[in-house]
């Protein structure tokens, strides 16, 4: 099945590609942000994706996030934010930066999501982080040592300061260099949204030429 899920990635980035010199307009395919952003590396163009663990589109959309992600210039920055829109967000947006802080993020981020959407498993509550990081190596003392810890706090304040900046209201939902927004109803449906990505990565990679 994750095999099957990383060939839909790969399909579909191959679709973003080809429609990467298509012309897409300001207020139809993108928005820009009332409130721009200043990128972490100002140097390099910011691609962030809002998401949360839960929402069966970010599940569906993260195959081709991850497929486009292996294909990018070193001058593009890529991160994702977790949305904090309800409480049972927000304990999934603190698992985000809990395995972050553990190390394991490359290696469970993917699992976390089929543990949600495959096996309907919650994990929204401190046993079953902690039970789902140790059937993937994450001892009791170093999930204690950072669960609720300063630095996933902290991460988390961040994280939702930055995505009240942006207005946004719902998930999957990337930003292009803290300027402009692209979801799939701006994109015209969501296996088009990296093809909207795509076009503005390369507007960015051209205006700071210049």
């Amino acid at each position: 099945m994750k095999f099957m899920r990383m060939l839909l990635g790969a399909t579909l980035l191959i679709m973003a590609t080809v429609a990467s010199a298509e012309t897409y307009r300001q207020g139809q395919h993108y928005k820009v942000l009332d409130n721009p952003s200043i990128p972490r590396d100002q140097n390099k163009i910011e691609v962030v994706e809002v998401f949360w663990y839960g929402c069966p589109h970010c599940y569906d959309l993260e195959p081709t996030v991850q497929a486009w992600l292996k294909f990018q210039q070193a001058d593009v920055d890529f991160y994702q934010l977790p949305a904090q829109f309800s409480t049972r967000w927000a304990e999934h947006a603190a698992l985000f930066y809990l395995t972050h802080a553990l190390g394991v993020n490359d290696k469970v981020h993917e699992d976390i999501f089929d543990a949600i959407h495959k096996e309907r498993k919650p994990l929204s509550s401190k046993s079953d982080q902690q039970e789902f990081l140790a059937e993937h190596g994450v001892s009791e003392a170093d999930f204690d040592k950072h669960y609720d810890s300063f630095g996933v706090r902290r991460q988390l304040k961040m994280a939702d300061q930055r995505i009240r900046q942006y207005k946004i209201s719902g998930v999957p939902a990337v930003i292009v260099n803290g300027k402009y927004f692209v979801d799939a109803k701006t994109a015209g449906g969501q296996s088009k949204i990296f093809n909207v990505v795509n076009f503005l990565v390369e507007k960015e990679r051209k205006a700071m030429a210049k």
